[in-house]
C-alpha cells in the first residue's frame, strides 16, 4: 500500500519527502506523455512543424489556449477532444502531487484528535 492506514503510525518524514518525490516523478510523466501526444497530433493532423506543435500543444496544456489557426476539419477535432483532455489532466496531476501532502496532514489530524480523546 502507498500509504499507511488509519490506525497505523504516521510515517517518518523520509518517507514523506519519498512519496512526495514520487509524486512528482508520476506528475511529470503524465504531463510528458500528454505532450507528446498533443506534440504528434498537431503535427500530424494539423501538419505544423514540430516547434509550431510544440506551442501549440503545450499552450492548450497549460490552459492557455489555442495560437495558430488549424487547417482542416479533423485538426479542430483533436483540438477540441486535446483541450477536454487536458483538463482532465491538469485535475489528475493535481490530485497526484496534493494526495501526499493531504494524507498526511489527515492522518495527523486523525492521530492528534485520537490522543486528545484518550487523554479526557
Amino acid at each position: 500500500m502507498f500509504f499507511e492506514r488509519m490506525h497505523e503510525r504516521l510515517a517518518p518524514f523520509p518517507v514523506f519527502l519519498r512519496r512526495v518525490a514520487g509524486s512528482f516523478v508520476l506528475s511529470g510523466l503524465l504531463v510528458g506523455l500528454a505532450l507528446f501526444a498533443g506534440l504528434a497530433g498537431y503535427h500530424w493532423l494539423a501538419g505544423f512543424g514540430w516547434v509550431d506543435s510544440f506551442l501549440e500543444a503545450s499552450m492548450i496544456l497549460g490552459g492557455m489556449g489555442p495560437v495558430n489557426q488549424l487547417p482542416s476539419p479533423g485538426a479542430k477535432i483533436f483540438a477540441a477532444v486535446y483541450a477536454l483532455f487536458s483538463g482532465l489532466m491538469f485535475i489528475a496531476v493535481m490530485g497526484i502531487l496534493l494526495s501526499p501532502v493531504v494524507h498526511r496532514m489527515l492522518h495527523k489530524f486523525h492521530l492528534d484528535g485520537s490522543d486528545l480523546q484518550t487523554d479526557e
